[in-house]
C-alpha cells in the first residue's frame, strides 16, 4: 500500500497546526512520526487514516496498483488510538467478533489465541467495563494488527501499559508487522523501536 501527501496543512480556527506536508508512506518501509507533545502527530495519522479532515493539499492511496477512494480507505486502515472507544458493555471476545463483522481479522490466528497472546484469557469473558486502562490498551492493540489490512496506524501505543505490557507490545508488533505498511505516531522511542523511518512533524511548522 502507499499514501501519498501532497502539501498537506492543518488549521484549527486561525492557527496552522501544520503545513505543507509532503511525503509518501510505502509498505516496503515502517515509519515514526515523531515531535513534542501538542505538535499535531496525532492529528496527522488521523488525517491519513481519513478520521479528520485536512485544511489544504492533496491525499492519495493505492493499493497494488489501483487507487482508493478516500470514502472508502477505512476498509484498508486499522488503528489503534488513545481517544478510540471500545464497548464496554462486550467482552473482549465478543468486541472482537463483533470488531471482524466489519473488518476480517488474521486468519491463521483465532481470537482465543489472540487474546492469549497479549495474557488476556483469564479475562476474555469479562466485561470490558470491568478492565483497567492497560488491559483496554491491550484490547485496542489487537484490532488494529490483528485485523487483515495492509496498513496499520499507531498513536502512542503504549499509552497505560506497564513494562510488560510494553514487552507484550514489542512481540505483537514484530510478529504481525511483516509486509504492511505501518506507521507510528510517538515520541517514545520504545514505542516505534521498529521504524525504519522517522518524520519529525516539526519540520513542517
Amino acid at each position: 500500500m502507499k499514501i501519498s501527501l501532497n502539501q498537506i496543512g492543518k488549521r484549527f480556527n486561525r492557527e496552522w497546526i501544520f503545513r505543507n506536508f509532503v511525503g509518501a508512506f510505502s509498505h516496503e518501509y515502517t515509519y515514526a512520526i515523531v515531535g513534542p507533545n501538542g505538535s499535531g502527530k496525532s492529528t496527522l495519522l488521523q488525517i491519513i487514516a481519513g478520521a479528520v479532515a485536512h485544511s489544504e493539499g492533496k491525499l492519495e492511496y493505492e493499493l497494488q496498483g489501483r487507487t482508493i477512494a478516500p470514502e472508502n480507505i477505512f476498509q484498508q486502515i486499522s488503528w489503534a488510538s488513545p481517544a478510540m472507544e471500545l464497548i464496554e458493555e462486550f467482552t473482549a471476545t465478543e468486541m472482537l467478533t463483533f470488531h471482524q463483522k466489519f473488518k476480517p481479522l488474521l486468519k491463521d490466528v483465532s481470537i482465543e489465541e489472540m487474546l492469549s497472546i497479549v495474557n488476556l484469557s483469564a479475562a476474555a469473558n469479562k466485561q470490558i467495563r470491568f478492565y483497567s486502562s492497560g488491559m483496554k490498551q491491550r484490547v485496542k492493540l489487537l484490532q488494529a494488527l490483528m485485523s487483515d489490512v495492509p496498513c496499520v496506524l499507531l498513536d502512542e501505543p503504549c499509552m497505560n501499559l506497564d513494562k510488560t505490557g510494553i514487552e507484550l507490545y514489542q512481540n505483537l508488533v514484530t510478529k504481525f508487522r511483516k509486509d504492511r505498511l505501518i506507521i507510528v505516531s510517538s515520541n517514545d522511542p520504545q514505542e516505534y523501536f521498529f521504524c525504519d523511518k522517522e518524520i519529525n512533524i516539526t519540520d513542517y511548522k
